[in-house]
């Protein structure tokens, strides 16, 4: 029987793009899901007593086949879906619940479990495999493995309807995005937009049928680039409309009553788990472990960041007036008035700064950095048969030449393509069944140049290149022996600590300094230059907390709502961001009908906080280096790798951070980074 999803004998066991079709799919993973169900049968019908190999390792060890088809196929369907793929997805999404909370809800096989852990003290396990255990079994636990049999069977129905819902959400922005274009119509409509936007807009306009005219879509770069530049106000309040309404807008694409079932159904299911609220369950999980916790952050960040943003809008508003504006600054006019005061603060602005941030550059910047931290090599491999043609792969190895994992680059927009930036993999690191190394893949959202031109990054894109890699490090440098603790599998609130930790090298001037060339002149960037960015790097930054923290604060809001009913979730943002006081010439970084961190899925449900929380960690973490007087320092660097990076889920992270840094981090220096101390 055909099975393009086998084992390859491909370079890295990679898998072979070429040969997967989209017919493959259905029947791999029905194949797939028989051969786990008979895997799990036999470890709950396991007639011996149960013992950690075979229970808690056995259970590791299968489903090896349905992870080779679920890698590829969930992510294509991030990166390369089509109408075929999204059919699929609609109905594997609740096929594919189903199965895992079979198991997780199967009675023979979570009482094993149960005497294990119950008997966990006496069993001589080393700490990874205790700690192995306890994680699978608290799993177990939240999935519902101690309800009766009629509390499993809602369950059952809640987690598959959540399924279907997460991938009609999702769906229905990718739908909107892909269907959006701003066509500029003449010179006069280009007005103020730098030539990389432009070069970038001719291109997709071509790309639309919109032939010598040029065309913005809503990618993050082309939209925040035009905002910043288009001295067009009436062009900048549409693209604006365009961008804050994806979700909403009132034809079959909108998420308005997808939103509030997924609300409802999420509180139903924290409650059948015995939770108060859906927030409760996901918190109790985390570093965190209270929404009360969570909004004392928040609260702690909320009212300087607000008090500084609005001392921006008066600036902002300043501008404005000077220049014969007869207008409140409104929030289609923020980044435009921002960037022209930049401009005058600071000597430079985003134009200026784009020339220097080449995207293959900054690949190369965060490349450098780990290799000064870690001791990595990169080689970049041109022969493998990747699943598009504008994906990149590098062969990393460690500092004596081993192989350590597979870097696929996707950097660049495409209507097939989910917005945003994220990190993912094709294979988990493990060393259960022999020394497994992890394929990992970052995903970006860049507008692409022209054919010959470079692509140039905004100083937002290249942060979020190195947010990316950051991920990715977590997943490459992984030195587990069980794939359930590996790379990135650590709490919600935890796993954002290794990529915004490693944003912070990017405005080092060692890594500017040698990359930050000019794509025109390969002049570097002037000394005085890069000091005019460190020195402008709290500009800006009330509005930056403010959008971020306005959207933290819903999400959590809306999971501490308990019977929440049919609920009008966009009338309760807006009643959330009254209650905040919301300074209103500033939205949301994310409104809810897109707000697919927390909708097209659960993971980062309850957990927008994360980021913050991360923050918290990475600014205090950060100032350990400073303070040794060198941010590559060797012995830091060699503990930054064994504690953190390397380390996956193998410990409590509070415990992992103490480990790394000696005590739990302090706000200040969170605050100070933010420029808001």
């Amino acid at each position: 029987m055909r099975n393009p999803f086998r084992e390859t004998d491909l370079p890295f066991g990679i898998p072979d793009f070429a040969d997967i079709r989209t017919e493959d799919y259905r029947p791999a993973f029905e194949r797939a899901f028989a051969d786990h169900r008979a895997e799990i049968a036999a470890i709950a019908g396991e007639r011996s007593d149960p013992t950690f190999d075979n229970t808690i390792a056995a259970l590791e060890r299968s489903g090896s086949a349905l992870r080779r088809v679920e890698a590829v196929f969930w992510n294509l369907v991030g990166t390369d879906a089509d109408e075929g793929l999204q059919a699929i997805e609609r109905d594997m999404a609740p096929v594919t619940a189903r199965h895992y909370l079979e198991i997780a809800t199967n009675t023979a096989l979570f009482a094993r479990i149960d005497r294990l852990f119950e008997a966990r003290a006496g069993l001589g396990l080393d700490a990874e495999q205790l700690r192995v255990l306890e994680r699978t079994h608290k799993n177990f636990v939240r999935a519902g493995a101690k309800l009766d049999s009629a509390g499993q069977r809602r369950l059952t129905e809640i987690i598959e309807r959540l399924a279907v819902l997460s991938t009609l959400f999702s769906q229905n922005v990718l739908a909107e995005v892909a269907e959006y274009g701003l066509v500029l119509e003449s010179e006069d409509d280009l007005a103020g937009l730098p030539e990389s936007l432009r070069a970038s807009a001719a291109r997709t306009a071509q790309e639309k049928g919109h032939r010598g005219k040029h065309v913005i879509t809503l990618a993050r770069s082309d939209y925040e680039t035009f905002m910043q530049f288009s001295t067009r106000r009436d062009l900048r309040e549409t693209l604006f409309r365009a961008w804050t309404m994806r979700g909403e807008s009132g034809g079959i694409t909108d998420n308005s009553l997808i939103m509030s079932e997924i609300i409802a159904l999420r509180d139903e299911r924290a409650k059948l788990l015995g939770y108060g609220t859906f927030a409760d369950y996901k918190l109790d999980d985390t570093m965190a472990k209270t929404a009360g916790h969570v909004r004392g952050l928040l609260h702690g960040v909320w009212q300087p960041a607000r008090a500084r943003a609005n001392d921006e809008r008066t600036k902002l508003q300043a501008k404005a007036n000077e220049e014969g504006a007869n207008f409140d600054i409104a929030a289609h006019d923020w980044r435009f008035y921002s960037e022209k005061v930049r401009k005058e603060t600071h000597a430079f602005d985003e134009a200026e700064l784009k020339p220097y941030l080449q995207l293959d550059n900054m690949i190369a910047a965060a490349f450098y950095t780990a290799t000064q931290l870690f001791g990595l090599q990169f080689s970049e491999v041109r022969s493998l048969p990747l699943y598009h043609p504008d994906l990149r792969a590098f062969d990393v190895r460690d500092r004596n030449g081993k192989h350590l994992a597979l870097f696929l680059g996707d950097y660049f927009a495409r209507p097939s393509k989910r917005g945003g930036a994220w990190m993912s993999g094709f294979r988990t690191q493990q060393k259960l069944e022999g020394d497994i190394r992890p394929i990992v893949v970052n995903v970006m959202n860049f507008a692409k140049p022209p054919e010959g031109r470079p692509a140039l990054l905004s100083l937002d894109d290249a942060r979020t290149l190195f947010h990316e890699f950051g991920h990715g490090l977590h997943g490459m440098l992984s030195d587990v022996t069980y794939p359930l603790i590996s790379g990135t599998g650590v709490a919600g609130d935890f796993v954002e600590l290794p990529s915004q930790l490693y944003e912070r090298w990017l405005l080092r001037p060692e890594i500017l300094g040698k990359f930050a060339l000019h794509a025109e002149t390969g002049e570097p960037m002037p000394a005085a230059f890069i000091e005019r960015l460190l020195q402008s790097r709290h500009f800006n930054q009330g509005f930056a907390t403010v959008e971020y923290c306005a959207s933290a604060f819903v999400d959590m809001d809306l999971h501490l709502v308990s019977k929440p009913g049919h609920l009008d979730v966009v009338g309760f943002e807006r009643a959330t961001l009254a209650r905040i006081d919301m300074p209103d010439a500033i939205t949301m970084r994310h409104r809810t009908p897109h707000f697919s961190h927390i909708f097209a899925g659960d993971g980062y449900a309850a957990g927008y906080y994360s980021y913050l929380w991360s923050e918290l960690l990475d600014a205090d973490a950060f100032a350990a280096f400073e303070e040794t007087g060198n941010v590559f320092d060797p012995e830091l660097a060699q503990r930054l790798y064994a504690k953190i990076y390397s380390a996956g889920g193998r410990q409590d992270p509070a415990e992992a951070y103490i480990a790394f840094r000696g005590r739990m981090p302090t706000i200040e220096p969170l605050l100070t980074k933010r420029g808001l101390a």
